[in-house]
């Protein structure tokens, strides 16, 4: 049975959408070229990952000479929206509360941050 397709970005799709994010407009060898090489990819694995994510509308691409370039659809910060939706619906009954409560909980803060998260909650009053 074939695996339920994810709308939010998959382990392997993240790291060639963080390229796309920060070099603009790029080829599949300047994907390739951009990524750690701890496991090195092969061209077809990525050429197939940014086919996978233009079908689910995280990018589009033109064609530049014999090459395509693959750009962005989605922005950073749209996907970041997405996939905190996703974690709140699936592990926090969708209360932002349950989340917060729970980074604080379970995560090492330092002061500074502390003292960012109070400002912001102070602001949001």
């Amino acid at each position: 049975m074939a695996r339920k397709k994810s709308a939010t970005l998959t382990e392997a799709e993240l790291p060639l959408m963080n390229v796309l994010w920060s070099r603009g407009p790029s080829t599949v060898n300047d994907v390739l070229e951009a990524l750690p090489n701890d496991p090195p990819l092969a061209y077809s694995t990525v050429l197939t990952t940014l086919r996978i994510l233009e079908e689910k509308g995280y990018l589009k691409h033109k064609k530049d000479g014999r090459a395509f370039l693959y750009a962005p659809k989605v922005q950073r910060e749209q996907a970041q929206k997405s996939a905190l939706r996703q974690l709140l619906s699936r592990f926090f009954e969708n209360s932002a509360e349950q989340l917060v409560l729970n980074v604080l909980k379970h995560e090492k803060l330092d002061a500074a941050e502390m003292k960012r998260l109070k400002a912001m909650i102070g602001e949001a009053k």
